[in-house]
């Protein structure tokens, strides 16, 4: 494991703009990177309640990424199962933090294991997390169970 230091976010407007940019599928898709998916995981989770994150975030993530000239199938693009472990995680993570800031909640949660690229291998083998059934919907974990998440 490559030992990695996540870009933070200087304020609440630079996680809005990716939030709304996100919804907007007008966010520029070099801009669309972990730390970004986590920012507007928790924007939504937390300022925007109408979303039902577990149930709309596939097709908010899948319109975007065919918008900026992605592709959604079993091999790229939007991935149900990894979506709903970082749901799960932000989830947690906003249990914790309370009314802390919005910066400061993102750059929390990036800063902790909850936001580390490989959270969900600490849940699930690699066979099961890259298999085209985790891809294309949500399975449970092999390894530990999500409540420990």
């Amino acid at each position: 494991m490559t030992d990695y230091s996540p870009r933070l976010f200087p304020d609440d407007a630079s996680i809005i703009h990716v939030g709304e940019g996100l919804l907007a599928r007008t966010l520029p898709r070099e801009t669309w990177t972990h730390e970004a998916h986590l920012a507007a995981c928790l924007w939504i989770v937390r300022e925007r309640p109408e979303i039902d994150a577990e149930r709309e975030m596939r097709s908010i993530i899948s319109s975007y990424n065919v918008a900026v000239g992605g592709v959604n199938d079993e091999a790229q693009g939007y991935h149900d199962t990894i979506t709903q472990v970082y749901v799960a995680a932000v989830r947690a993570h906003l249990r914790d933090v309370g009314g802390t800031p919005l910066y400061k909640a993102v750059n929390a949660l990036l800063l902790s294991p909850r936001g580390r690229r490989e959270l969900p291998l600490a849940h699930y083998s690699r066979e099961l997390l890259f298999s085209v059934e985790a891809r294309l919907g949500f399975v449970e974990p092999d390894l530990r169970p999500l409540i420990e998440v």
